[in-house]
């Protein structure tokens, strides 16, 4: 309880909770690194499962892969900011707490996926292995289940 005490006085989130606009603003910023996020990874997953055949793994891959980790960099800062706000009732809120274990599912999988020396060959040689394809499909299902259990957030 003390370190939740903490996180709560910390001077950022006494900002965040004064300042509506400021609140606003990493709201918004949160919004859009989840969006980063979400648009890299539905893409490199959907191609990974076979969509998108005219644009090879070789080239997309790289890229969406940085966006998608950019992302997640980015909606963790915003994220812990706004936990700030109110540490304990988020730590009450079920929602909340399914959208941090399946965050935290989703991101053990593309570290996992991204040790993955089919994965490698992937992006060396063009064809996805199974082994790939079955963290693609995991990966669409945490990523989309966090975004509903985000929104179911501030309805519990």
């Amino acid at each position: 309880m003390e370190f939740l005490q903490a996180v709560s006085d910390w001077p950022g989130a006494m900002v965040l909770r004064r300042f509506q606009v400021a609140y606003l603003l990493v709201n918004a910023a949160h919004i859009i690194s989840v969006g980063l996020l979400f648009g890299a990874i539905v893409t490199l997953d959907l191609k990974i499962l076979g969509l998108f055949k005219q644009y090879p793994i070789t080239v997309l891959g790289p890229p969406l892969s940085r966006v998608a980790a950019a992302g997640v960099a980015l909606a963790a800062v915003t994220g812990l900011m706004l936990f700030s706000v109110r540490p304990m009732a988020y730590l009450q809120n079920t929602a909340f707490l399914i959208k941090i274990g399946v965050i935290g599912l989703a991101v053990i999988n593309a570290l996992l996926l991204s040790r993955n020396r089919y994965w490698r060959l992937a992006l060396l040689q063009g064809k996805t292995h199974w082994k790939v394809r079955l963290p693609a499909l995991l990966s669409l299902i945490f990523w989309v289940s966090a975004i509903v259990a985000g929104r179911w957030t501030g309805f519990v």
